[in-house]
């Protein structure tokens, strides 16, 4: 299944931003059926709170693409997006959201507010969860357990 290959990669990405110190999170943008653009997390390098995997793949494929409309683009990610994540994928009209592991502290899709299905916006893309989930919550908490080894 393309799904489980789209999110492999975006775990990868994950596991290179726990690497560099960032919250394992990666995310890629898929159109007719090749990733276009990827990012993880770069909050701790970039020392930018915006820098979410999700706005980082978002505005590479728009600039790759040369517009901001990606109704043709899907969007996979390792952690359910938050509430300014769920935003931009709003604002860029994709097409769809595959998430793996649910965000009970911080998710904007079902878990805190369900944002990417409120008829009061706009858009509203297909979402599909639970994708090697177990896979992407590992890595959250393999990356949390380390931190707090350190503390």
């Amino acid at each position: 299944m393309d799904a489980n290959k789209f999110m492999a990669r975006a775990l990868e990405l994950a596991r290179y931003a726990a690497e560099n110190g960032d919250v394992p999170v990666g995310a890629v943008i898929v159109r007719n059926g090749e990733i276009i653009a990827e990012a993880s997390n770069e909050k701790e390098a970039t020392k930018v709170p915006t820098c979410h995997a999700e706005m980082l793949v978002i505005e590479r494929a728009a600039l790759k693409l040369d517009r901001w409309r990606l109704i043709d683009c899907d969007l996979y990610v390792t952690l359910e997006p938050c509430i300014m994540c769920a935003g931009a994928v709003v604002q860029s009209r994709l097409r769809s959201v595959t998430y793996g592991a649910a965000d009970p502290k911080a998710g904007a899709v079902e878990s805190l507010f369900q944002v990417l299905s409120d008829d009061r916006l706009n858009h509203r893309p297909n979402v599909v969860t639970g994708i090697m989930a177990e896979e992407c919550s590992q890595v959250l908490k393999d990356f949390f357990a380390e931190r707090r080894k350190g503390l």
